[in-house]
């Protein structure tokens, strides 16, 4: 029987911000995964050919380097070998007719090209971006802050008394607003509100759905201020320096190593049986980097104390199944829209609001979509070092599909399992694909598709392949993610906490969860 501090299961981003911050102020801490690497969902690999290196999930690592964690540990990351690549074209849509359009740090290019459809939007363009000047301390301030907590209501405050009440309301009714509503407000441009309501579905938020205005917002003013961040060599390089700075400052990494059960006595957490019946105990504190359903579905036993908990943990609801498709290219695609779209790190696929719904509630109603909605990440433009000299990677993301297949929306793919349409679907994919990059089929060296059931083996936390671990529609978010009365980490097992994308603030790679959760363990 081994003694720690603090036991945290499992190796994402999340458990390991914790488990550092822990291990720094001088908690023994073991870090327990049951895979062969760390990571969870931000994984590097060559999963077509050698030499090849594909971010098997998350590629965009804005939010980490925008993030509390990075600020606090940013020189001791760098030091073990963080390495960052600036893209500042970030994202832009392409659309059928070959046209497109994009957003880059340049203000001045950006509204340029807005202004060649609408120059009343491009006027508008510019002044969101001013005013994000203003929102974006209190909107990351309260993304920062335990929900609730008094840090939330200071945030208020200080928004409140920076803008007034008028400019508070603001905020309160974009948080509340669907896309389709926030952008109607704002442009009358079709193709600029496709533009940003795009990234609504990189969470699960169709155009008219209420809470969803708020990341297209983000990610759009962002992406101009800032641009987007990627990883030098692979997302992995945020892994792989957090797991050496993890060591170096004493904390233990246990890779390959699954969690059977957690132990508990009298409703306290003392500590987790592994699978080789190994028992690791903690004297403060059991941290699950885990989806709550695998938590107390499975590594805890049922307790009628908790029943009401568990009830509702059990009807937490996933968001929408994802796809990754993986490709080796001899070169970039040759983009209809032109080579321009060469500069950007993602290429939307969404031209427009109406087939973002119904793509969307074609999935939720267990139908294979007609026509998917694509993220196409162009790493390599960014980032040369991830494939052999003059090769590239293509990172596509199909949003948003069905974990369970009731049916096709085409009617031409009659398999209901994912084992057996994945193959069929991934046609469809490259089938859209070459409507926008006619010909890249004649220049993918090789390919790796991985289905929402595909994802889940990989990684238990993503349920039906949610990358989410969990819907962030209003009734599962803020001070109801995962479940109302439990925002804060805390569970109603003593010294059990849960962190990661179930949790506040949600999915994204910030670590703002495990960050804000070892302040709170360990103090500030």
């Amino acid at each position: 029987m081994t003694m720690h501090d603090a036991i945290v299961i499992g190796a994402g981003h999340n458990g390991l911000a914790a488990a550092i911050h822990l291990a720094a102020r001088g908690w023994k801490v073991a870090v327990v995964e049951q895979a062969a690497e760390p990571g969870g969902a931000v994984k590097t690999r060559e999963v077509t050919l050698p030499g090849f290196r594909h971010d098997l999930c998350a590629m965009n690592l804005s939010m980490f380097a925008g993030s509390a964690f990075f600020a606090a540990w940013k020189d001791e990351l760098i030091a073990h070998g963080l390495e960052l690549v600036p893209a500042p074209d970030a994202f832009c849509s392409a659309f059928p007719d070959g046209s497109w359009l994009g957003v880059s740090a340049s203000l001045d290019e950006t509204a340029s090209r807005i202004s060649a459809i609408s120059p009343r939007d491009a006027d508008a363009w510019r002044r969101m971006v001013a005013d994000f000047g203003a929102q974006a301390p209190h909107l990351f301030g309260l993304l920062g802050a335990e929900m609730p907590s008094p840090q939330t209501a200071r945030t208020v405050w200080k928004a409140w008394r920076a803008m007034g009440t008028s400019g508070l309301l603001d905020i309160g009714r974009m948080l509340l607003s669907t896309p389709r509503d926030f952008l109607d407000a704002h442009f009358e441009s079709d193709r600029l509100k496709a533009m940003m309501a795009a990234w609504g579905l990189h969470l699960d938020f169709a155009p008219d759905t209420a809470g969803g205005a708020l990341f297209p917002y983000l990610e759009s003013m962002a992406s101009q201020a800032f641009g987007m961040v990627i990883g030098k060599g692979g997302a992995d390089t945020i892994i792989r320096s957090m797991t050496a700075l993890l060591r170096a400052k004493g904390g233990e990494l246990l890779l390959g190593t699954a969690v059977d059960r957690i132990e508990t006595d009298g409703g306290r957490a003392t500590g987790v049986r592994l699978s080789d019946g190994k028992v690791l105990r903690a004297n403060k504190a059991v941290i699950a980097n885990a989806h709550p359903k695998l938590v107390f579905g499975k590594l805890l036993p049922s307790d009628p104390k908790r029943a009401a908990f568990d009830a509702r943990i059990a009807s937490f609801r996933a968001g929408p199944g994802t796809m990754m498709i993986h490709l080796a290219l001899d070169r970039l695609p040759d983009w209809k829209a032109g080579p321009d779209l060469h500069r950007f790190a993602y290429v939307h696929l969404a031209p427009d609001m109406g087939l973002m719904a119904r793509t969307y509630a074609e999935a939720a109603g267990g139908l294979l979509p007609r026509e998917p909605v694509l993220v196409v990440g162009q790493p390599t433009a960014v980032d040369p070092s991830r494939a052999p000299e003059g090769k590239h990677v293509l990172w596509v993301q199909v949003r948003v599909l069905p974990a369970d297949i009731t049916g096709d929306a085409a009617g031409t793919i009659t398999a209901r399992t994912w084992d057996e349409a994945k193959d069929a679907y991934a046609e469809r994919v490259l089938d859209l694909l070459e409507t926008y990059a006619p010909g890249i089929r004649s220049h993918i060296l090789g390919r790796s598709v991985f289905s929402p059931l595909d994802l889940e083996r990989e990684n238990p936390n993503l349920i039906g392949g949610d990358n989410l671990s969990g819907s962030h529609r209003l009734d599962q978010n803020f001070l109801f993610r995962p479940v109302a009365g439990w925002s804060r980490y805390r569970t109603p097992v003593e010294k059990l906490y849960l962190c990661g994308a179930s949790t506040w603030p949600g999915a994204g790679t910030g670590a703002g969860s495990g960050f804000m959760l070892g302040r709170r363990l360990g103090g500030k």
